[in-house]
């Protein structure tokens, strides 16, 4: 497909190409699409995206990202991209191989095509454990480049089969100079509350609840910081704006990506059942409970740094009508993300109070309730203890911005949809 007859559109993908302690893809691909606006004659890089895979995929980083690009070239210059497309994957694998070892399972995929993919593709990717045979069954591109492991031919894929939608967000991505890399990022804390404040347009800049940023990472990585938000021009307003704050790092160059963060593309809705048993505690302070579902019995899971949710679900008791939002592991328990109690069991608590809060006695049995103090008598009954019901969000908790996944949408964005 062409943006007109005179010009051609690829789609380039890219994966894999970091290492715990080495390298860094979203970097990797600034490096190319840069190489490829400085060598080839009219080069436009249409879009750029950032897409976040499933998040329990056997191989993956903690962010489990994948990179791609929409591209135009004129017609004439199509062989010149791909001959250096060619020559930048041979240099990167030959940089992996002088770091990991000839020997060692070296897996970044390079994908060039200038037909979009299948989006089923993408959502297999975003939903589900996928393996490289799928990848291959599914599309069939003469054009990728891999090491001696195709791993990363699955989220260059996916990356390149994900389309934007109303859900989608933006991310810029501001690196460091290779001098500094290693060295303690200089992004203050004080600053990033700034930039909460006065940008109201980008998000998840920081956790108020343990007053921590959350724009940059703690890896050595080249990555200085990245911020989210609504719009292109938001994520680069907010940028240069930081770039002219005291004490912040001065960065070397960014991008702005369109992502699928914070779009819930990884789960299908919120579902609803029956508390079955108490909630148990494990190891670490992570808390589970038995369920029924349609006549299925399902096991939630929330873990000690999940905030409300994980306070929510030690306070369910059996009997306790539950709606929640969660990712099914390996295991087939549900790890959860939103939890909200739709309807409780009574929970008994004290008899009702009366003046300056005095509980109401009874002189016997068969006696109505009495306060000692104004006199006033009811009938007989137990009060019960509802205080825990969150009011905001329709009921629904989360956990700290901190602790949740890259794909979650904040129920500040919108509120659960059913399944």
């Amino acid at each position: 497909m062409s943006g007109n007859a005179d010009s051609s559109r690829f789609y380039i993908g890219l994966d894999d190409t970091d290492h715990p302690d080495f390298g860094c893809t979203t970097a990797t691909f600034d490096d190319l699409l840069n190489l490829l606006t400085k060598s080839v004659d009219g080069f436009v890089c249409v879009e750029r995206r950032l897409v976040r895979l499933w998040p329990f995929a056997a191989r993956r980083t903690r962010g489990n990202g994948a990179l791609s690009a929409i591209v135009e070239v004129p017609s004439y210059q199509a062989e010149k991209l791909r001959d250096i497309c060619a020559d930048f994957f041979e240099d990167l694998l030959l940089s992996l191989e002088d770091y990991l070892g000839e020997n060692s399972v070296i897996s970044p995929v390079l994908v060039i095509s200038q037909d979009g993919f299948d989006e089923e593709l993408y959502y297999s990717a975003v939903r589900s454990e996928v393996q490289i045979i799928d990848i291959e069954e599914k599309i069939h591109v003469n054009e990728y480049y891999s090491g001696n492991s195709k791993w990363g031919h699955i989220g260059a894929s996916a990356a390149i089969a994900w389309n934007p939608n109303i859900n989608s967000s933006w991310e810029l991505i501001a690196w460091r100079s290779k001098e500094l890399i290693g060295k303690k990022r200089l992004v203050p804390k004080e600053v990033v509350a700034q930039l909460d404040k006065l940008h109201c347009d980008t998000f998840l800049n920081r956790d108020p609840t343990i007053d921590k940023g959350l724009i940059s990472p703690r890896t050595p990585c080249p990555v200085l910081y990245g911020i989210r938000g609504k719009s292109y021009e938001a994520v680069e307003k907010a940028h240069f704006w930081m770039q002219e704050q005291t004490g912040v790092e001065l960065a070397e160059r960014y991008a702005v990506h369109c992502t699928n963060q914070l779009s819930d593309d990884h789960i299908l809705g919120f579902e609803s059942g029956t508390v079955l048993a108490n909630p148990k505690e494990t190891k670490g302070a992570h808390s589970s409970i038995k369920v029924i579902k349609d006549g299925h019995i399902v096991s939630l899971v929330a873990f000690k740094e999940g905030g409300g949710v994980n306070k929510l679900l030690r306070k369910l008791q059996i009997g306790d009508q539950i709606s929640w939002v969660g990712l099914k592991s390996p295991d087939l328990s549900v790890h959860l993300e939103r939890l909200k109690l739709n309807n409780p069991t009574p929970r008994i608590k004290n008899r009702p109070k009366c003046c300056s809060e005095l509980t109401m006695r009874s002189a016997g049995e068969g006696q109505p309730l009495r306060c000692k103090k104004c006199g006033l008598t009811i009938e007989k009954h137990w009060v019960a203890d509802m205080q825990y019901m969150p009011e905001k969000y329709d009921g629904w908790v989360e956990p700290p911005a901190s602790q949740r996944r890259h794909l979650s949408m904040p129920l500040s964005h919108n509120l659960p949809q059913k399944l």
